[in-house]
């Protein structure tokens, strides 16, 4: 059936009800003519037939909230109508079988199939009565197997049903939860990129504070300078933590959004960390290549905490950013071994305690690299990085 006719049966539903009770009702009168045709030896007077007739197709309008009721009034007119003669056949017993039917489609099963049977047995008593020994097939059999079969196909129709159902129901779970971890996920970015704005910033801010504290009495003129350029640092963590924040915020079209940061901001990066005290070197290796933003985002992220952890465990303020690029991978190093403190194992300890060295590895791995943070042999730290190129990018080169 195709969608057209399928949306003109639903917003119809009384048309649709009228005309199969109509064609009901012209099948069981069929049924009754039929009798009187056949019949040779005493034919049948027709108006008890057609009056039972019309009553059981009448009945069948109430066999949604009264079903029960409806297959009771049906299966007595059936009766009635074998004990004065008629012959049961399924045109005969239409209504009968569509009030079964309806029986069926309800969740109880137990009254399904004691109403069957009880329904079956009565048709069954009645062609036992009526109908000669050697006729019981026809007159007795064929009969109440035709109720069991309408109790079975209203059987499978109902379990069809229940089970779209919970079909939808489990898919509809699905969904749920889809959009639950999508939640989660999107938090955790969302959290993930703040904590790498704010503690960036906030790192540099305080390592630039303390050192123009320190500096404040030996040397004030190197003091005042320092504290000039606060100003900066915290301006860049503003900026950041509004266009992030205003992601959040925006409901226009993602083409009126700032781009994200990336590596080619990596000397703006230099700078800001350059004003809190740290000496940041950066070496590229290979030719660079075009990363789609999710990865340029990562590479810089990762960059960005890698010196933001520089900044607050390293006894000497220094690091070294190596960018080596191959067919393949993106690979990312940065160090601190330049006259940096001996690293202890209470002191990986306690940096592993924050979130710096979790986000950087979530989102190595989330890109589809692998990462790897710890202590140099000679001294300092390191933390390690190799992020995988597109496949346009690795094709072509």
């Amino acid at each position: 059936m195709s969608a057209r006719w399928r949306n003109r049966i639903t917003d119809r539903p009384h048309t649709v009800e009228t005309l199969t009770m109509g064609l009901l009702l012209a099948f069981t009168l069929g049924g009754v003519i039929l009798t009187r045709a056949v019949a040779v030896e005493e034919p049948v007077e027709l108006w008890p037939g057609l009056a039972l007739s019309v009553l059981a197709c009448a009945a069948l309008l109430r066999r949604r909230s009264r079903p029960l009721l409806v297959l009771l009034v049906t299966t007595g007119c059936v009766i009635a109508e074998g004990f004065l003669g008629y012959l049961l056949t399924p045109l005969l017993m239409g209504p009968m079988l569509v009030a079964q039917y309806t029986v069926s489609l309800r969740p109880d099963r137990r009254a399904t199939w004691s109403s069957a049977l009880a329904a079956a047995a009565g048709i069954a008593c009645t062609g036992f009565v009526v109908t000669d020994a050697h006729e019981w097939i026809i007159g007795l059999v064929n009969p109440a197997a035709w109720v069991l079969m309408a109790a079975l196909f209203g059987s499978y129709v109902r379990v069809r049903r229940e089970y779209a159902m919970a079909r939808a129901e489990h898919a509809a779970q699905e969904r749920d939860e889809e959009a639950r971890r999508r939640v989660i996920h999107e938090r955790m970015r969302i959290a993930r990129e703040l904590h790498d704005v704010v503690a960036h910033h906030l790192a540099l801010a305080n390592a630039q504070a303390g050192t123009a504290a320190h500096l404040a009495r030996t040397h004030p003129d190197q003091a005042i300078v320092m504290i000039e350029k606060l100003p900066d640092v915290t301006a860049s963590a503003l900026r950041e933590l509004k266009a992030t924040v205003g992601l959040l915020r925006q409901e226009t079209d993602a083409k009126e959004l700032a781009p994200a940061p990336g590596l080619e901001q990596l000397p703006r990066l230099v700078e800001t960390c350059a004003s809190a005290g740290l000496d940041v070197t950066i070496t590229t290796e290979g030719r660079p290549h075009a990363l789609t933003p999710g990865l340029n985002l990562t590479a810089y992220r990762i960059v960005q905490e890698a010196l933001t952890n520089v900044t607050k465990h390293a006894a000497t303020p220094s690091a070294r950013v190596r960018l080596i690029y191959t067919p393949h991978y993106l690979t990312l190093t940065v160090t601190n071994d330049i006259g940096s403190r001996p690293t202890s194992a209470a002191d990986i300890h306690s940096r592993g305690r924050g979130f710096g060295l979790l986000g950087m590895r979530e989102r190595a791995l989330s890109a589809g690299g692998t990462f790897h943070a710890g202590p140099r042999p000679g001294g300092g730290f390191e933390v390690a990085c190799s992020l995988p190129l597109p496949r346009s990018e690795e094709s072509t080169s």
